[in-house]
């Protein structure tokens, strides 16, 4: 897969990640419409897009590969994803840190935002594997230690199944299945929402989502050439969002509407005149990592130095904040998430043997079965 058939999901990662910021804000914004709130207030949707979205991803960049390698590639795999996801991460539960370390020496340590307890969880990235009650510290982080998961469970699932083996029929069945299964787990747990209970399910919510998306890559490198795909997956995404307009559950109808869209969006991209291939939408999926997992701590620093009523904030200062968290996306991006990356990869492709150096090749599309 190229970087220009990434081009427009990229656009996409960063619409979802300034979604997700809309939700954190929508209770703080003076004046807000009741109606526009309750649609801010399922951005929290938009983490379920990007497990599907890491799942494709992930299994197109180094399925046949790590396949390929064996069990020797599964080393330099997880390397260079803990290079891609770790340092940011590091550096602003660092900024946690430093924050819970201020509001203690003047009096207003939160235990229930920063427990002492639980920072080493946060540390390792596993403190959403059930380990805690509560999101805390730099709550975004949550869906990356999921993720986290979802890595080390990924050369498992490459060496169960190999999806280019597999009817297109069956894989399509796969995915569907995996989505259902999910939705039974929260049905059985009376959890409504793909939202209900993060800490408990967000795990099973990233794995089965995850999975998910390597069904939909897998479906979308057999139909890519296909004239008529691009209608079927029209069909399909019309069909899931209508039943959840007509009552069906959030937990089934959506993660199969975004498996849809997903497999639309990858099908269109690259296509002559798609909004999503600009330059700007483009640039603001490349930070959006960044903007992902520095706009919530941002806001609290923001809230205690600039705002009085953390339920009314006027309109001018919710400009400042987005400027501000654009601003910061840009500078983690260049001057923290990019260089750590290329260091941690430096770094392995010097000290690790020679076979594990070369366990995995770059990457390179491969057939599928039609």
């Amino acid at each position: 897969m190229t970087r220009a058939d990434l081009r427009a999901l990229t656009s996409v990662r960063g619409i979802a990640a300034w979604l997700v910021v809309a939700f954190h804000l929508r209770g703080s914004i003076a004046g807000l419409p009741a109606g526009a709130e309750a649609v801010l207030a399922k951005g929290y949707l938009a983490v379920d897009f990007f497990f599907l979205l890491s799942g494709f991803v992930i299994w197109l960049t180094y399925g046949a590969a790590l396949r390929e390698a064996g069990a020797s590639g599964v080393p330099r795999f997880l390397w260079r994803r803990l290079a891609r996801v770790w340092p940011l991460h590091a550096v602003m539960l660092t900024g946690a840190t430093a924050l819970a370390l201020v509001l203690a020496a003047s009096g207003r340590h939160d235990a229930a935002r920063f427990p002492l307890a639980e920072w080493p969880l946060h540390v390792l990235l596993i403190q959403n594997w059930g380990f805690t009650a509560a999101l805390s510290w730099n709550d975004p982080a949550w869906s990356i230690s999921c993720e986290l998961a979802a890595y080390l469970a990924f050369p498992l699932l490459v060496f169960a199944v190999n999806w280019r083996a597999v009817p297109g029929w069956a894989v399509a069945g796969a995915g569907i299945g995996v989505l259902t299964l999910l939705h039974l787990i929260f049905a059985g747990r009376g959890a409504a929402t793909l939202g209900t209970d993060i800490t408990q399910l967000g795990l099973i919510r990233c794995l089965c989502e995850f999975a998910a998306g390597s069904t939909v890559a897998a479906l979308w490198a057999r139909a890519r050439d296909r004239p008529g795909a691009v209608p079927m997956a029209v069909g399909a995404a019309a069909a899931a969002g209508a039943g959840w307009m007509l009552g069906a559950a959030e937990t089934l109808a959506v993660p199969i509407l975004f498996a849809a869209l997903l497999l639309l969006l990858a099908l269109t991209a690259g296509r002559r005149g798609n909004p999503l291939e600009g330059r700007v939408l483009h640039y603001l999926g490349e930070i959006s990592y960044a903007t992902y997992l520095g706009h919530f701590l941002l806001f609290i620093v923001f809230k205690l130095v600039l705002v009085r009523d953390a339920n009314a904030v006027p309109a001018g200062l919710i400009a400042l904040y987005l400027i501000l968290v654009l601003a910061s996306s840009v500078a983690l991006f260049h001057l923290v998430e990019r260089p750590a990356q290329r260091w941690l990869n430096r770094w392995w492709d010097r000290r690790a043997a020679p076979g594990l150096r070369r366990a995995i090749a770059d990457p390179r599309p491969r057939p599928y079965r039609r």
